[in-house]
């Protein structure tokens, strides 16, 4: 008498399903890192942008105490070196005007504020710009 085996057509079918099943799950863990790198990209590039924010609030401190204590409305450069802001160009632009009222005369700084770290066109690079008005009326 002979033997006759039936299952001869499944030799194999497990490896099949198991290759199937890591490649599957390795798109998945593929596709969860790249998920997270963006999110780490995201909160850095909103973190870096409220820095530049600062950063221009800074040289807007500037130019204001420059013009109202010196009486200096020209353009100037700050490059910061301490903190958060450490990396940080802030160019300064000043315009001046004076009004009357009354008997009094009384000067309008407007102040063009750009504050921007790393390379134009880089992944890290971020750039922030502002508009300040300060006047030296009483």
């Amino acid at each position: 008498m002979t033997r006759q085996c039936y299952h001869r057509g499944q030799r194999g079918f497990s490896l099949v399903s198991a290759i199937f099943l890591l490649v599957v799950l390795a798109g998945l863990a593929a596709f969860a890192v790249r998920l997270n790198t963006l999110q780490q990209q995201t909160v850095t590039a909103g973190l870096r942008a409220a820095q530049a924010f600062e950063a221009a609030r800074t040289g807007a401190a500037w130019g204001a105490y420059r013009a109202l204590n010196a009486g200096s409305c020209g353009a100037g450069t700050l490059n910061l070196t301490e903190g958060a802001a450490a990396g940080f160009r802030v160019s300064v632009q000043c315009t001046q005007s004076s009004h009357t009222e009354g008997t009094a005369t009384v000067r309008v700084f407007v102040f063009d504020v750009r504050a921007e770290a790393g390379v134009y066109g880089g992944p890290d690079y971020v750039s922030r710009r502002l508009q300040a008005k300060v006047t030296d009326a009483a």
